[in-house]
């Protein structure tokens, strides 16, 4: 039997989908997570979520693997193939190729039972905040034709780089990449994992450990010299925040 369970908040911004034929774990996934503020929805299998997607705006999916009938594996394909929705898998200690196979197929993240509700709700928010500046970035080169910031022009659909006196500044994929990670939010603080993540939208060159590198190259791309580059901030054990105002060109 499906059930379904909200937090009081009804309004509250983040609604999550939990499936899992526990009835205990779901309830514990619905009190906790009331409890701070993000409604949730509980299913005890797959039957009903296309329903409840079609009806509510759910913003992300906290799925057991092992459910009777259709399981996880199987959900978390249909659900990708459907939608971009964030999902976190629920797995067993034992079943490390399955958690493996579920990222494969699309899960965004996994919890292995048992686990604190503490730890989910940390993941949860770190997952939707990944989620959204991606959504940020997705926003900007789909509708965006150019961002202009100092005299510069970032032209989006052609890839292009032209500087205040009109010369062309060649960019590979990750400087791109990188550049429009932080003109989609300029003047904010930026960690390494968000550039990384925003970078790997368009491109897997980037990669955690080469994030100070490709900064530094794009730095130099940009004019910027010595120990003050002219855009690019570093705040010393956070990120990097892109200084200058920037005008976005739709």
């Amino acid at each position: 039997m499906n059930t379904n369970a909200v937090s009081p908040e009804a309004t509250t911004a983040v609604h999550v989908l939990a499936v899992d034929d526990d009835a205990s774990m779901r309830q514990m996934i619905a009190d906790y997570l009331g409890d701070n503020d993000i409604q949730v929805s509980t299913l005890d299998g797959g039957r009903g979520i296309a329903e409840i997607m079609a009806r509510e705006t759910i913003d992300l999916v906290i799925l057991d693997l092992k459910l009777p009938g259709e399981d996880g594996m199987q959900i978390a394909r249909r659900l990708r193939d459907e939608s971009d929705v964030p999902i976190i898998m629920l797995t067993g200690r034992k079943d490390e190729a399955d958690r493996v196979m579920g990222l494969e197929l699309g899960a965004d993240d996994y919890l292995t039972k048992p686990f604190s509700p503490r730890e989910l709700l940390a993941r949860i928010r770190a997952l939707l905040r990944r989620s959204r500046a991606q959504q940020t970035v997705a926003d900007g080169l789909a509708r965006i034709r150019a961002y202009r910031f100092e005299g510069h022009e970032l032209s989006v659909r052609l890839r292009r780089l032209t500087t205040r006196s009109g010369d062309r500044v060649a960019l590979s994929n990750s400087e791109f990449n990188l550049l429009v990670a932080f003109l989609a939010a300029p003047q904010r603080v930026l960690s390494r994992d968000q550039l990384l993540n925003l970078s790997r939208l368009h491109n897997d060159e980037v990669y955690d450990r080469a994030i100070d590198v490709q900064v530094g190259r794009l730095r130099r791309k940009l004019g910027g010299t010595g120990m003050q580059p002219q855009f690019i901030r570093t705040e010393r054990g956070v990120g990097y925040v892109f200084t200058p105002e920037v005008e976005t060109v739709r």
